[in-house]
């Protein structure tokens, strides 16, 4: 008998572990693949490593700073700001036509950029920021509330309003053309206000500490082991868990990191037909996102920014993609544009873009290779307006679509950021059966492990974490 089991060995799943482990919980972590990390995992191709879904990690404080998701993060897992390696940003910017606003880990910058091109708009900023959502207060606020309607009380230029939405939509909004104002708070807060960074090596020394600090503190791991059916029983209770392979587990609690709709459909009273999951609505929103590597540094072709965020036309239109890609908007990353002390062995660009997951799921094996090096062409050549053309400089290349989403973190309709109806509390209509990661709100790296961390403070800790 487990205290608890975990689904998922994501960041908020490892997270979690860690906590609980800590507080000597017998802690078993389940996942179905053989490596660790979910959507933020890592990959070798042609003798690289490469990661997937980490542009950059968001939350950024300097070393010394204590408040915030970060300083929380380390006092909550017992770590030092220096063994997460974390680089600062060198600068991005935000690419509308005839106009670009540039922002980088220190807000009075972004406050400088926006009272040049907007200058009228300089007081309604500053409130807005004074109205965002507290990271602890996350979830207090309405979550039917419209950020657009919030918003536009306190904007009233609707280019600077679609400026703003543009970044943080694409690094964290499940929601079609909107966000509930607790999560544009959260992201603004994560973007705007602290920043971005990267670790030198990538997001697998992240997971590696996370792993190693779970297994220390004596948690049990087990890949390639993927749950197949929650075992409840009819007073509300989750009892234990069936793995692909047959064999039962039993817990007091059950944590999953797999997405609130997608863990209550494993729970056998969903699967046979007892309960319905009509209130629980999955995502819409795909990404496909190509990965481009170079024989010479970006700054050597002339492009320095960290990231950049385009859009083509006036209004931003965030919402599933009706086409296989959607070329009308999209996000540059370049890992190499970080302050590195020395530069990285060799030059990437990666460019995300919105994508219909039905379309990249419908084809068949042949078809979909012949896809993405079609759409390949089509996305870098979109960037190359945005960016000095680096096509030229290119040694090795690939790309991840919605399918491959779906297969690694088993949203439904390989929506990255999962339902757009957020559950901040992590509770389920079972007594002892929590969600933490993207379905409870928090996105992004940081996001994702203070995700876990909250919900094995609040439910599965007694109290003894807080």
């Amino acid at each position: 008998m487990y205290d608890t089991l975990i689904i998922g060995a994501g960041m908020s799943g490892l997270s979690a572990g860690c906590r609980l482990a800590h507080y000597d919980q017998r802690v078993c972590i389940l996942e179905r693949h053989a490596l660790i990390g979910g959507l933020n995992s890592f990959y070798r191709q042609n003798g690289r490593n490469h990661d997937v879904g980490l542009h950059a990690v968001t939350n950024y404080a300097p070393k010394g700073v204590k408040r915030g998701p970060l300083g929380r993060l380390l006092r909550q897992l017992r770590l030092s700001w220096d063994e997460l390696g974390l680089v600062p940003q060198v600068g991005s910017r935000i690419d509308f036509p005839g106009i670009s606003l540039h922002f980088n880990n220190q807000f009075a910058f972004f406050e400088s950029e926006v009272r040049k091109h907007f200058p009228k708009e300089i007081d309604g900023l500053r409130k807005l920021v004074e109205a965002l959502v507290d990271y602890n207060d996350m979830g207090n606020f309405p979550a039917d509330v419209s950020a657009r309607k919030v918003v536009g009380e306190y904007l009233s230029d609707p280019l600077l309003i679609e400026m703003i939405f543009c970044p943080l939509m694409y690094y964290g909004s499940a929601r079609p053309g909107d966000m509930d104002f607790n999560q544009f708070s959260i992201m603004f807060r994560s973007i705007f206000l602290e920043g971005f960074a990267r670790p030198w090596e990538g997001v697998r020394p992240l997971l590696k500490i996370l792993e190693k600090r779970f297994r220390a503190a004596g948690g049990e791991l087990r890949l390639r082991t993927g749950v197949k059916k929650l075992l409840t029983d009819r007073k509300e209770r989750v009892r234990g868990v069936v793995l692909d392979d047959g064999t039962e587990l039993e817990a007091k609690n059950v944590l999953s990191s797999a997405g609130q709709r997608e863990t209550l459909k494993l729970c056998d009273v969903y699967q046979e037909g007892e309960r319905t999951l009509e209130n629980c609505q999955p995502g819409e929103l795909g990404f496909v996102e190509t990965i481009s590597v170079l024989d010479r540094q970006p700054k050597q072709l002339g492009h320095g920014a960290t990231i950049v965020f385009f859009n083509h036309s006036q209004t931003f239109d965030y919402r599933k993609s009706e086409h296989p890609c959607d070329l009308r908007s999209g996000v540059i990353c370049s890992p190499n544009n970080f302050d590195y002390a020395k530069p990285l062995d060799e030059g990437m660009i990666r460019i995300t873009a919105l994508a219909n997951y039905d379309y990249w799921s419908s084809l068949s094996p042949s078809e979909y290779q012949l896809a993405k090096l079609r759409w390949y062409d089509e996305i870098t050549a979109t960037a190359a307006s945005h960016i000095p053309d680096f096509r030229s400089a290119v040694i090795d290349s690939d790309m991840f679509t919605p399918k491959t989403v779906y297969r690694y973190t088993g949203h439904e309709n390989g929506a990255i950021y999962g339902s757009p109806s957020k559950n901040y509390a992590g509770t389920t209509p079972f007594a002892n059966l929590y969600v933490c990661g993207t379905d409870q709100g928090m996105v992004g790296i940081i996001g994702a492990i203070i995700s876990g961390i909250t919900v094995a403070n609040r439910y599965l800790l007694s109290g003894t974490a807080n």
